[in-house]
C-alpha cells in the first residue's frame, strides 16, 4: 500500500504575491490602466486574457501572411516548407 503525501507548493504565498505584483507591473507597462495593487487571481485572469488576445492576433497575422504567400508567384521556393516554418 502506498501512502500519499500531500502535494506541497514550491512557492510560498509571499513569493506568489511578489510574482503577481511583478506581473501586474508588466501588464501596466503594456497599457493596462490599473496601477493599484489587486489580488493575484485578478492579475492572473488579466494575464490569461492578454495571452488569449495575443494568440488571436497571431492567428490573424498568420492567416494574412498565408494569403499573401498564396497570391505571390515565388519560383524556386518551397511554399509548403515556408508555411511549415511560419506555423511553428
Amino acid at each position: 500500500m502506498s501512502t500519499r503525501r500531500p502535494r506541497t507548493s514550491k512557492f510560498t504565498e509571499d513569493e506568489i504575491n511578489d510574482l503577481a505584483f511583478k506581473l501586474q507591473a508588466l501588464l501596466a507597462q503594456l497599457g493596462h490602466r490599473n496601477s493599484s495593487r489587486v489580488s493575484a487571481s485578478k492579475i492572473l485572469k488579466e494575464t490569461c486574457n492578454y495571452i488569449r488576445k495575443l494568440h488571436g492576433e497571431l492567428d490573424d497575422l498568420s492567416g494574412k501572411l498565408s494569403q499573401i504567400l498564396d497570391s505571390m508567384d515565388i519560383s524556386g521556393v518551397d511554399i509548403e516548407c515556408l508555411r511549415t516554418l511560419i506555423e511553428n
